[in-house]
């Protein structure tokens, strides 16, 4: 009986540590980090350059595969299109048309799931 008792609390102990953990991976491996973005937009004629510099690794090698902590890739959406996965750091769009357009930014597992980091900007080519 008392060796069910320590084996119930040791449970309840490990339950309670793991609980603050934010996300598991594919291969069981919990992770909490949630990485930075920040975004520059440059445009120019009809043109605009996408850079985002984030601290998760862009990893164009395991896209589309199992999740790694701190690593992935961008999505981007152009006028509410369909989404363009980024497998680096920069992104061009030539031949826009004139006028406002809206770009939206977010980082993603490797596995196309959600980092919940989002940014949405927007410019205009005259």
């Amino acid at each position: 009986m008392r060796f069910m008792v320590v084996l119930l609390v040791c449970c309840l102990i490990l339950t309670a540590c793991n609980s603050g953990a934010k996300s598991n991976s594919s291969n069981g491996q919990v992770h909490d980090h949630k990485p930075t973005m920040d975004v520059k937009l440059d445009v120019s004629g009809n043109q605009v350059t996408v850079t985002v510099n984030t601290d998760m690794k862009i990893s164009p090698e395991h896209y589309g595969m199992a999740r790694e902590a701190g690593e992935g890739h961008i999505h981007m959406y152009l006028d509410n299109g369909e989404k363009i996965g980024v497998k680096e750091g920069q992104k061009v769009f030539t031949d826009l048309a004139k006028g406002k357009h809206t770009l939206k930014v977010s980082l993603h597992n490797n596995d196309h799931t959600p980092y919940d980091v989002t940014n949405t900007f927007e410019f205009e080519i005259k």
